[in-house]
């Protein structure tokens, strides 16, 4: 665990000994980084096969195959990648007293994946918003600009950007699943973990 990690670790427990004494209960919904990369391999599927029959159907004639070279192709997945968690960190960072500094980015280095959490707590709505916004931003919207466009170059960084974002789905069905009678509920991403901590009363 690396020092900032750390860090947030023992900020992160402190809040939470501190809501706990306000009468919260503290509930994990964490997922595995495991569980959700094999969650990505079988939602590509879908996703290509949807993505890819609407791209034939809207373009039965003036499909575009010329594309870019392989290595400009790989390096806009790079630059997508990183402008994914940023828009994760953008979009939480609306809802909190400190905005960007309320935001903390990263990579776990075991799993080669890049992530951005937020270090104070949202409420459910707003939590989910900044979970999502990647998938339509960077994954649905060039899905379909690369339909409309019929360029098929755009329509695989629209596939890729919509699969990279299975984690976030996993995580925001978690939440939406969890079912609860509390009259307050807040969301707060667990500090080393994928996913959220949800305290209630």
């Amino acid at each position: 665990m690396s020092q900032a990690e750390q860090k947030r670790l023992q900020k992160f427990e402190a809040l939470s000994d501190q809501m706990v004494g306000q009468g919260f209960r503290r509930v994990n919904l964490t997922i595995s980084i495991v569980k959700a990369n094999m969650f990505a391999i079988v939602f590509l599927i879908p996703v290509a096969i949807v993505g890819m029959v609407l791209f034939f159907l809207v373009n039965k004639e003036s499909a575009n195959f010329d594309g870019i070279p392989f290595l400009v192709f790989i390096l806009l997945f790079l630059v997508l990648v990183v402008v994914h968690e940023l828009i994760h960190g953008a979009s939480w960072a609306l809802f909190t007293k400190g905005h960007f500094k309320d935001i903390e980015f990263g990579l776990m280095k075991k799993y080669l994946t890049p992530y951005c959490t937020c270090t104070v707590p949202l409420e459910k709505g707003q939590y989910i918003f900044g979970a999502l916004m990647p998938l339509v931003l960077v994954g649905l919207v060039p899905l379909a600009a690369g339909v409309i466009s019929g360029s098929f170059q755009v329509l695989l960084l629209g596939i890729i950007m919509t699969d990279a974002a299975a984690g976030d789905i996993m995580l925001v069905w978690e939440l939406l699943r969890y079912k609860t009678q509390a009259a307050e509920l807040v969301c707060m991403d667990h500090p080393t973990q994928a996913g959220c901590v949800v305290f209630e009363r």
